[in-house]
């Protein structure tokens, strides 16, 4: 079985929101303040580019005792020693994935529907990344599910479920409310001034912007 893992705090990465500012030391900051889980996704990075960051951030996230999921690359995450890998409905078919990174292997999934999260599911997925739930700046072409959708397929499955999409220390525990196990947050996080106190006050709950 895969290791216990905190959803709770899901930090996904992408560099585009930092404003100019040193990718490592936001990421570090995000770990001080309670990430509790990270996921490497920088889509316009070279292969090149993108191993030696995950390199780089499989160290960081090691020191702080905070398992790494990469996002796509089952090789990569298997050749740097990742906890898993998160895929979407149009990559790595589940199934070649587990077979690829063994049955400890962390593997999420998005779903979108009931049916994609219940294929999911019987496919042998360890959890499920659920959204958009309300509009997002990171994938302008997303389609927003809202909190019935996502609560809809939290009540279908048995997995955890982890919102994505537009998700604030304001909304965050709307989005707990549905059936979530955790929230996964990039510009929640990363757009911020502060980005290791923003963790602090999402890990608080007091619903600070």
């Amino acid at each position: 079985m895969p290791r216990v893992i905190d959803y709770s705090i899901y930090l996904v990465t992408d560099h585009h929101y930092l404003q100019g500012r040193d990718f490592l030391t936001c990421v570090e900051q995000a770990l001080a303040g309670g990430v509790t889980l990270l996921q490497l996704r920088e889509k316009t990075t070279t292969p090149e580019e993108f191993e030696q960051l995950a390199r780089q951030v499989k160290k960081l996230a090691d020191s702080y005792n905070v398992p790494l999921i990469i996002n796509d690359n089952v090789e990569l995450a298997r050749a740097v020693g990742a906890a898993g890998v998160h895929i979407g409905q149009g990559d790595w078919a589940l199934e070649r994935a587990r077979t690829v990174l063994g049955p400890e292997a962390v593997i999420g999934v998005s779903a979108h529907t009931v049916e994609e999260a219940l294929k999911a599911q019987c496919g042998g997925a360890d959890y499920l990344g659920v959204g958009a739930v309300f509009p997002t700046g990171s994938k302008a072409d997303a389609d927003v599910l809202g909190l019935d959708s996502l609560r809809a397929i939290c009540a279908a499955v048995q997995l955890p479920v982890v919102g994505i999409g537009g998700i604030t220390p304001a909304n965050y525990a709307r989005v707990r409310q549905q059936g979530a196990v955790g929230c996964a947050m990039i510009a929640g996080i990363l757009g911020a001034a502060d980005i290791k106190q923003r963790v602090q006050d999402i890990k608080k709950g007091d619903g600070k912007e």
